[in-house]
């Protein structure tokens, strides 16, 4: 039997309040981010995942307080991201309540600190957070940043995750600038492209705004679909999104709104 696709929010947060904009620009607030947690479990939401979106930035740890008191209120896994950095990182985020992490500048300022995590934890612990923006300078056409989009590499995207998966990655999400906050629909080639390359779990992120954006990231192989300012806004819900991947043929574990 196939394993459920999964339907995740992300929450980006900005010193503790949840934050949604265009391309990573011009952030508004979206509320409180453990109360749009808590939400977002009673709707059927299969994980949920926290981007401390300026802990990088300004070059400080990411949120354990929000992470802690999240853990005490949702029953599902939660992924944690931003100002990770090393492995005492990720096992503060564990003791935290954290079930997995996110990371990505650091990983690229210091692979290594990939496998560190691995040894420490396992693979299944690393999500290699993926902001990946158009690019004439590789050959994919790709290139990943750092610093929650500011920082264009030179990386190429595609040889990025190859290597970062050998590493000690367990699972990657991929996060499409060009598209993010559009609703204008996943980067479908990109994920292509990811999929054929990484055969790692994948979790489609970046611009969805209506259920069959959902669907066809989910048929471009993606094990999870992600979003946020769509589901902060009300103008569709956990339950809607699992509907249309269970019509559409995919594995999901539908809640009771479903």
């Amino acid at each position: 039997m196939s394993l459920a696709l999964r339907v995740i929010p992300c929450l980006d947060v900005s010193h503790g309040r949840v934050v949604k904009g265009v391309r990573f620009q011009n952030l508004v607030d979206a509320g409180d981010p453990v109360e749009l947690a808590a939400r977002y479990s009673e709707e059927g939401a299969d994980e949920v995942t926290f981007l401390d979106v300026t802990a990088t930035v300004e070059h400080r740890d990411t949120m354990r307080t929000v992470a802690r008191e999240t853990a005490t209120q949702v029953g599902i896994p939660l992924t944690v991201g931003g100002g990770v950095r090393t492995a005492d990182d990720v096992a503060a985020l564990l003791a935290s309540g954290a079930d997995k992490i996110g990371i990505n500048s650091a990983a690229i300022a210091r692979p290594e600190v990939l496998t560190e995590i691995a040894d420490r934890f396992g693979a299944q612990v690393t999500v290699l957070s993926l902001d990946i923006a158009p690019s004439t300078e590789t050959a994919s056409g790709y290139a990943v940043t750092t610093h929650g989009g500011r920082n264009l590499t030179d990386l190429d995207a595609i040889d990025w995750a190859r290597r970062a998966v050998d590493l000690g990655a367990g699972e990657m999400l991929v996060n499409s600038i060009a598209a993010d906050g559009t609703t204008d629909g996943f980067d479908l080639p990109l994920l292509e492209r990811m999929r054929a390359a990484v055969s790692v779990p994948m979790i489609a992120s970046g611009g969805a705004g209506a259920v069959e954006h959902f669907v066809q990231a989910a048929r471009t192989g993606a094990d999870a679909v992600l979003a946020a300012g769509v589901f902060h806004r009300g103008e569709l819900t956990i339950g809607e999104v699992k509907r249309a991947l269970a019509e559409a043929g995919f594995p999901v574990r539908l809640g009771a709104d479903a």
